[in-house]
């Protein structure tokens, strides 16, 4: 599964982006994003922002879940007591597929190039592959959105850290290094 996080202000303008891979069941941890989808990420999770200000008046809770869907894109928000939103993108790889290295140009939607892998090695993953519940496999189910809350809990903890320091902002961008060193491996460890 490929993974956008933002960090979004409360006058809707990025603070914090990454792109990261899953680390569990055998992932390298890196984007497996086409081109026009590492283009068109800050685009979905900013057209998700409309769900996320009408949900946070009617949900008390912080982790908002799902908030929304856009093809195969799932987003997932955590709401800050100062209205800043985590905002996480997942784009799930379909099952018995690949990644394409280079996207086939007509197609659509253009940010989910997929090959279907050859019948024999079908077979064989199927058989290997553990329950269709495993995070990589399923963006719906709920270990995955346990391992999100938990990601989430932990960049929470991390952000509050960086804004207590009295040469940040709450609305400043989040430039640090050890930030994000930190956020890739709340990342590793959940997702």
């Amino acid at each position: 599964m490929s993974y956008y996080f933002c960090i979004v202000g409360t006058q809707d303008q990025p603070l914090f982006e990454l792109e990261f891979g899953t680390s569990k069941q055998g992932g390298d941890g890196i984007a497996r994003f086409s081109q026009e989808a590492r283009h068109m990420n800050p685009f979905i999770v900013h057209s998700s922002l409309d769900f996320v200000d009408e949900l946070q008046w009617t949900n008390n809770q912080m982790y908002l879940k799902r908030v929304d869907q856009f093809a195969s894109s799932h987003i997932s928000t955590f709401l800050t007591p100062t209205s800043t939103r985590f905002m996480l993108l997942h784009l799930p790889h379909p099952p018995n597929t690949s990644p394409q290295s280079t996207p086939s140009p007509n197609s659509f939607p253009p940010f989910t190039p997929y090959t279907s892998t050859p019948a024999s090695t079908t077979t064989a993953s199927r058989s290997s592959s553990s329950s269709s519940t495993s995070i990589p496999n399923n963006p719906t189910s709920p270990q995955t959105e346990e391992a999100i809350r938990a990601f989430f809990g932990e960049v929470f903890e991390v952000w509050m850290k960086a804004i207590m320091s009295p040469f940040a902002s709450v609305e400043g961008k989040l430039g640090s290094l050890v930030f994000r060193q930190r956020v890739v491996a709340a990342g590793r460890k959940y997702l």
